[in-house]
């Protein structure tokens, strides 16, 4: 039996998984199960492997379930021979990781942010609340452009597989925030991980 994914191709998390998936050659291992969902629109199906009704979800060959990405990429480290692309252990597995953990708040913000312009009617949307969510992505992109790209350029591991996905949903779906201007080093840093066959080969299909 193989592993089974529940996924969107526009989630950026779901992109995570299937970049590191690529990255150490376990593709062939997963079949994608489809997920069409939105916070107000659960699916049936998801909420019955997963009670928090959220994706990438992943159930392994002994019928249990595994959510939440970090969870999921943690687990999936574990199943190849290669390089770790999370550290094992030491003040690197934790540099990772927190590196990691700051592209998923750009990608939750960023997440967060689209669910209120696309879904919330206009008159009931939040201008004041709407800006918080900027905030935190300009604060992210900034510590990432001043204090984490060399680390970025360096390995192509978890942190850089999340700061790409981060990146590359911004671009998806909020194509009128011009970040590349104000962070060029890490525009410079994503014009190259763009391109590695695993990022390709995740792209969402046109919005």
């Amino acid at each position: 039996m193989s592993l089974t994914l529940f996924h969107s191709p526009y989630s950026p998390f779901v992109r995570k998984v299937r970049v590191l998936l690529h990255e150490t050659h376990q593709q062939e291992r997963v079949t994608l199960q489809p997920v069409q969902l939105t916070p107000v629109e659960p699916s049936d199906d998801l909420n019955q492997h997963n009670p928090a009704g959220k994706i990438p979800a992943l159930r392994l060959e002994d019928g249990s379930v595994l959510h939440d990405s970090r969870v999921i990429l943690d687990y999936l480290d574990q199943q190849h021979t290669g390089e770790p692309l999370i550290p094992r252990e030491g003040p690197a597995r934790w540099r990772a990781l927190t590196l990691a953990s700051l592209a998923d708040a750009v990608m939750d913000a960023s997440v967060l942010l689209r669910y209120e312009q696309f879904l919330r009617p206009e008159d009931k949307r939040w201008d004041g609340w709407q800006n918080a969510q900027l905030e935190k992505i300009d604060r992210g992109l900034g510590y990432l452009e001043r204090d984490g790209v060399d680390e970025l350029a360096s390995r192509f591991d978890v942190a850089a597989i999340g700061a790409a996905c981060a990146l590359g949903y911004l671009d998806l779906r909020h194509p009128d925030y011009a970040w590349r201007p104000r962070f060029p080093r890490l525009a410079h840093w994503y014009a190259q991980a763009s391109q590695r066959p695993s990022m390709v080969d995740s792209a969402p299909p046109p919005a």
